[in-house]
């Protein structure tokens, strides 16, 4: 699109032999990461398992080597936690997949997380993974030559429209849901910022202008469900995350999710999924702690 070369990149794993992604298909790297130098940019690929390696391991001490050097060292999905554990995110913005956004919270407190679709700080760039990765290439294709050629490439892509760092990730409330409401909108955008200390039906209602039936009709006709049927799927999937990306206790994901008890949490969770909280955060960490097959992380 520019008529000249932009970009060279070298694909670089953690000893220099391919890389198994967790859909089973290998990726040839050039060379160990060891062997890297003098490079403008760095970019940390990580897929389904956020914490590869261990605190002090030599990909860590790697990464700090070239961030001295001057390379811009950044992050795609679960990449985050890899900066965040080679101490590259201390004092900087960041971003991370919203699936995993409260276990990266959990694990580094002092962190400012943010919901953007990718997050550009200085020499530092973190990206939400997924399809938010075109959107960060093309703000650094625009940089490296012109806005105009961005848009061609996006072009390229198919990609009618190029979001700005700053957009969420998740979908907005009515396209997730598929409603034409703007009420039943904005009840659900209640919701879903309550959800530690839940409203009750008479509450949502008087917040958004309508009656308590109204409410009650709203979500009968596009949702199929009652309004307390809906707020307790989104406590419930809430605690789910929680569950299975934290250590928080169960107490705590309870309360947190708008439960007064343990056993009142307990019996509602598992009418929904079928197994106990506690057998949800066993099989949690059985899944965590099992031995890995291999380096899931690409550079």
């Amino acid at each position: 699109m520019g008529e000249r070369q932009l970009f060279e990149w070298v694909l670089v794993s953690a000893d220099g032999k391919p890389v198994t992604a967790s859909n089973g298909i290998a990726i040839a790297a050039q060379k160990p990461l060891d062997q890297l130098h003098d490079v403008d940019m760095l970019v940390v690929c990580a897929g389904l398992e956020p914490t590869p390696f261990a605190p002090g391991h030599r990909i860590h001490h790697h990464l700090r080597r070239l961030a001295r050097h001057g390379s811009m060292i950044g992050a795609i999905s679960t990449g985050s936690f890899i900066l965040a554990d080679a101490g590259l995110l201390a004092g900087r913005r960041c971003t991370v997949h919203w699936e995993y956004a409260d276990l990266f919270r959990s694990r580094y407190p002092a962190l400012e997380v943010s919901r953007d679709l990718y997050v550009v700080d200085r020499d530092v760039f973190t990206c939400s993974g997924g399809t938010a990765a075109l959107d960060m290439m093309l703000h650094f294709v625009s940089q490296a030559s012109t806005p105009d050629i961005a848009v061609a490439v996006a072009e390229q892509f198919i990609h009618p429209q190029i979001r700005r760092q700053e957009d969420h990730q998740r979908l907005e409330v009515h396209t997730r849901y598929g409603i034409d409401s703007p009420k039943l909108v904005e009840i659900i955008a209640l919701m879903e910022a309550a959800l530690e200390n839940p409203l009750d039906v008479r509450q949502i209602a008087a917040r958004v202008g309508i009656s308590a039936r109204q409410v009650e009709r709203l979500f009968r006709e596009q949702i199929g469900t009652s309004p307390k049927g809906f707020y307790l799927s989104l406590r419930l999937a809430r605690a789910r995350t929680l569950l299975r990306q934290t250590i928080d206790p169960i107490l705590s994901v309870a309360v947190e999710c708008g439960f007064g008890s343990t056993s009142h949490f307990s019996h509602a969770y598992k009418r929904a999924f079928g197994i106990a909280p506690s057998d949800e955060r066993k099989e949690s960490v059985r899944k965590q702690v099992r031995p890995s097959k291999g380096v899931r992380a690409l550079w």
